[in-house]
């Protein structure tokens, strides 16, 4: 009698991302993994623990600081570098505002967001790595889903879409030359309900800030935003109080909320099997500067 073995969709996504994981590390001299605390940079984080189990990660962890982040989610990233033993590397936004490389954006809709990039190279120029571990997944938007899982950056951090590389049979070109790099995508097949359903599966801890909580916030330009130490709402603004959680977290000038009563992983996945609106179209005000506004930041060199 055959006994044949089948992977469920979810273990087929977990086994592609740890071979990604392993190929890197045999290719590449110098990669890290960019990791903010957020949902997606923590399953990957999950993911490359288990690639290498039981030998600890061969490469840091860079979080890109906007000095505008929810506290919340910092105090989760410094406790998951602790407990994990990570070697953590911070670039930082302020110290690029404050050497004149970049120039803070002013006004009602300002963000940091965008200053991201130019610290974001600095940083990959200055520790010399060559591979960029990033959590981007295809269905998160429309530029995102033109990148393959080796997206080549030329010496200036930029990205062309023209020159993908192929990828056929799970096959990856890691070839770049002195200055280049290349950003690697683990989870470019993962759709937010694969991750929060692999969230719930392996019990992964998150940041509080992804289960319904009470908070005030207030209505701009059509998104629910959380008042915080760095936003807070215009004169013509009203905060009320409200059960909410976040989709995505990031800078906390221009992340969004939605009302919520999920309060824990598997009440999550119920309510993303029944949205029809991606986590970022839906909560991310970044997004809405242009309909090509996520692939001209990506051609500049954005995550």
């Amino acid at each position: 009698m055959r006994t044949t073995y089948e992977l469920t969709q979810l273990r087929a996504l977990e086994a592609e991302a740890v071979h990604i994981f392993r190929e890197v590390a045999a290719t590449f001299e110098n990669p890290v993994l960019l990791f903010s605390g957020g949902k997606d940079s923590v399953v990957m984080l999950h993911l490359a623990a288990r690639a290498f189990w039981p030998a600890p990660l061969p490469f840091p962890v860079l979080h890109i600081d906007t000095g505008h982040n929810f506290r919340e989610v910092v105090e989760f990233r410094d406790r998951v570098v602790r407990d994990l033993g990570l070697r953590l590397v911070v670039g930082s936004v302020q110290e690029d505002i404050d050497s004149g490389a970049v120039v803070e954006e002013r006004g009602r809709n300002a963000s940091r967001n965008r200053l991201q990039t130019a610290t974001l190279l600095r940083t990959i120029r200055e520790n010399g790595y060559d591979a960029v571990f990033g959590g981007a997944r295809r269905d998160e938007e429309k530029a995102r889903a033109k990148e393959r899982v080796f997206s080549f950056r030329d010496e200036f951090g930029q990205w062309n879409p023209r020159a993908q590389r192929p990828e056929l049979w799970n096959l990856y070109n890691g070839r770049y030359r002195k200055g280049e790099h290349i950003r690697v995508f683990p989870l470019s097949n993962w759709t937010e309900l694969d991750v929060w359903t692999y969230v719930a599966e392996e019990d992964i801890a998150l940041p509080s800030l992804y289960y319904a909580h009470r908070r005030e916030v207030f209505q701009r330009d059509g998104m629910m935003l959380a008042v915080t130490e760095h936003l807070s709402p215009s004169p013509d603004e009203h905060g009320y109080e409200a059960t909410v959680r976040f989709r995505t977290v990031g800078d906390a000038t221009c992340t969004g909320c939605v009302e919520s009563v999920a309060a824990d992983a598997a009440h999550v996945v119920a309510e993303i099997a029944a949205t029809r609106v991606t986590e970022r179209g839906a909560t991310r005000a970044d997004d809405r500067i242009s309909e090509a506004g996520m692939e001209d930041r990506k051609i500049e060199g954005y995550f």
